[in-house]
């Protein structure tokens, strides 16, 4: 690891280019009483490109969590005595109340997304994001539209501190946040690795068949009883239940889009029996196809 030496010129803030709003206290206050905000809220945000000789250190830790996203360059984050290093598209939450020390790699500097944050879900958030409540670097795909998110933010703070205007900011930081925490879930495809994944897009391309659960487990190389008990493990369904939840929320989209029949849309979706099709549209939605059908209507 290559760290700052003592004769480095350590920086805090104040960088070209940078990009910084700190609220003040009568806004953060007014944001945890908001019922919109209080939830989640910022307290402060920003965006230090290239940050050369970056260098934060707080012996008593920070009141709010503090996401550090990398997009350039490596630096490295030290948390309870455990040094973590930050490379592109990669992300860290420092918890709360906890010392720690985080700097740019001098040799090849950091461009980093900041933010400090709190909130009632503040700690709800942290234990998704880590289950074992100890903070960890995790690598997410780059996604431009996240990081348009995050300027947008910044750009709506750096115009306005109007009610309106720092809502809408902590909205779409939540998202932005939740979209790095739940980044697995949001994108299952890129992650798709495992039998169950690879079966369920397999049942999501062909929703026209009828498969039986040995067809299904011999797509995937595997024995009924194991696929069975990955799959029920995983998604606390046996593999048949869940592929006719599948069907029956796309016959939602056609009973609610199209003007097909309930036999037409049953049989589209491999169901040979139209009244076995409206049992299970009633077990699962709650009511038959065709009363589905005029609630929505109206």
């Amino acid at each position: 690891m290559e760290g700052i030496s003592s004769l480095d010129k350590k920086v805090k803030e104040g960088f070209i280019g940078q990009r910084m709003i700190v609220l003040p206290p009568n806004l953060k206050g007014a944001a945890s009483k908001n019922v919109l905000t209080r939830g989640i809220y910022l307290t402060a945000i920003g965006f230090y490109p290239h940050a050369t000789f970056h260098d934060r250190e707080r012996k008593k830790g920070s009141q709010q969590y503090i996401l550090l996203y990398c997009v350039e360059g490596r630096g490295f984050v030290n948390i309870d005595h455990k040094v973590h290093e930050l490379a592109p598209n990669s992300f860290i939450i420092i918890p709360k109340s906890t010392p720690h020390h985080y700097y740019s790699l001098h040799t090849d500097p950091w461009s980093i997304y900041w933010a400090h944050f709190t909130g009632e879900l503040a700690d709800a958030i942290f234990s998704r994001y880590s289950n074992s409540k100890e903070a960890s670097v995790m690598s997410i795909p780059y996604v431009e539209n996240h990081v348009n998110l995050f300027n947008q933010v910044i750009s709506l703070l750096e115009n306005s501190f109007g009610d309106k205007e720092i809502e809408i900011a902590n909205f779409n930081f939540l998202h932005f946040l939740t979209s790095l925490v739940y980044h697995k879930e949001v994108n299952p495809s890129a992650y798709a690795t495992d039998p169950v994944n690879d079966s369920i897009q397999y049942m999501k391309k062909h929703l026209s068949r009828s498969f039986s659960i040995k067809e299904l487990a011999s797509e995937q190389n595997l024995s009924v009883s194991y696929y069975s008990e990955l799959f029920k493990k995983k998604l606390g369904y046996s593999p048949i239940q869940y592929f006719i939840q599948l069907k029956i929320q796309k016959s939602c989209q056609f009973i609610y889009f199209t003007d097909k029949s309930i036999k037409q849309i049953s049989t589209e979706l491999g169901f040979e029996d139209p009244f076995y099709f409206s049992r299970m549209f009633k077990k699962i939605m709650g009511l038959s196809p065709v009363k589905y059908r005029n609630l929505h209507k109206k």
